[in-house]
């Protein structure tokens, strides 16, 4: 319902800011902007859906051969201690469960491509045990916003596009991009903690939320000690041989329990191609709405507000600049990749904005886009609290990027 309300006042905003512009200024073109946008989301919702089908085929068929071959229900059996008392909803040894941390493990290593098909899988597992088929269950909701606050120790593509844009350290936002996600998750965290009144100070949760801690901050203090040219070296090797390591030891695991490996993958290469085709509509949708948001004007109109008003509270106005890749990331991933670029073009890549942009697209994941993808694949329609919950990640991480960008590049 919340995101009925989100897609009808985009196009209201959109088409009120394009009266405003026709009647005040005499802009006529903005009117053919706004609906060549329409257009023009239409096909990227297509074609991006399109472009997930060899991905989703992929990824699933991978997963359906660790499921077969026993290594899914061994994750499962490891994560369980913590994953039972965050999603009390998921029956023990549940296949879900291991492809949940599936999934936060690649989201973990950067690795988005590999994160959405183990994600989808995921919650086609959680909606089988879904009592209501249309409405988010508790553990949809806590999946989902733990995907929205995106949680990434190795931010391996933002490293290359700053290396393509001529950083002359493309790594440099590395540390600040694993603070300000760490802080968006948490906050998406105990966003929906509190919601479904999870005791966060249970000794199992507790002392893995301190792991978690312990473990970022061990991490970061020897990634620190690296020469910082070899970073991003470091992380690409890193990403590249867990990934190929987990789909050889799935590979392996199936062939050892004498598991048909090759029709394995063929059955869960079809469930992929099918999920792809299904969130063709909702994908489509949620561009649209935001394609004629940003053709509108609305989103500058937005920014140079916000300017104005930080400027006349005293405040430093260097991070305003930095604002529409922060505004467009929780509707476009695409969207802020594509302003993080400009800023980095317009005002240099080792700029205190290129960085700031880049640390930004780094902090939190796109939560329209994910609530549209997720959701949409397995037909929920009453998405609760998810969306709040999530915006509110989105908030923190964005809060602390800025934050944590004036702390290392001002």
């Amino acid at each position: 319902m919340i995101l009925n309300y989100i897609w009808i006042g985009f196009l209201l905003i959109a088409f009120v800011i394009a009266c405003i512009q026709f009647i005040f200024w005499g802009n006529t073109q903005i009117f053919t902007d706004i609906l060549n946008a329409t257009f023009d989301s239409a096909k990227d919702g297509f074609t991006i859906s399109l472009g997930l089908t060899g991905v989703l085929a992929l990824w699933l068929g991978i997963m359906k051969i660790g499921e077969n071959g026993g290594v899914i229900k061994a994750f499962s059996r490891m994560v369980a201690p913590f994953f039972s008392k965050i999603f009390p909803e998921i029956p023990k040894d549940h296949p879900a469960m291991g492809s949940i941390f599936m999934n936060f493990s690649a989201n973990m290593l950067g690795l988005d491509n590999a994160a959405t098909p183990m994600g989808l899988k995921a919650m086609k597992e959680l909606q089988e045990i879904n009592p209501n088929k249309e409405t988010a269950s508790n553990a949809m909701i806590m999946f989902l916003v733990l995907n929205t606050s995106g949680l990434t120790i190795l931010p391996i593509s933002i490293m290359v596009y700053r290396s393509q844009m001529g950083a002359a350290n493309p790594s440099d936002v590395f540390l600040p991009i694993l603070l300000a996600t760490f802080f968006s998750t948490l906050a998406g965290f105990i966003s929906v903690a509190i919601y479904q009144k999870i005791n966060i100070f249970n000794r199992t949760v507790l002392l893995t939320l301190l792991g978690l801690i312990t473990f970022i901050g061990s991490l970061m203090y020897f990634l620190g000690q690296l020469p910082k040219d070899q970073l991003a070296t470091y992380s690409n090797f890193a990403a590249a041989f867990i990934l190929l390591s987990i789909i050889v030891s799935f590979v392996l695991m199936a062939t050892i329990k004498k598991v048909n490996v090759y029709e394995s993958f063929i059955d869960g290469a079809k469930e992929g191609f099918n999920v792809a085709i299904g969130i063709i509509p909702y994908m489509i949708a949620i561009l649209m709405a935001i394609g004629v948001f940003r053709a509108s004007g609305a989103m500058d109109f937005m920014v140079g507000g916000i300017g104005k008003l930080v400027g006349l509270l005293g405040i430093n106005t260097e991070f305003v600049d930095a604002l529409p890749t922060a505004f467009m990331k929780p509707l476009s991933g695409s969207g802020a990749r594509g302003m993080m670029i400009d800023a980095m073009r317009t005002f240099g890549a080792d700029s205190f904005v290129g960085r700031l942009t880049s640390v930004i697209q780094g902090s939190t994941e796109t939560t329209f886009y994910i609530l549209a993808v997720y959701f949409g694949s397995v037909g929920i329609k009453k998405t609760r609290y998810a969306l709040g919950c999530g915006l509110i990640a989105d908030a923190v991480g964005i809060i602390a990027a800025i934050l944590i960008g004036y702390l290392f590049f001002f």
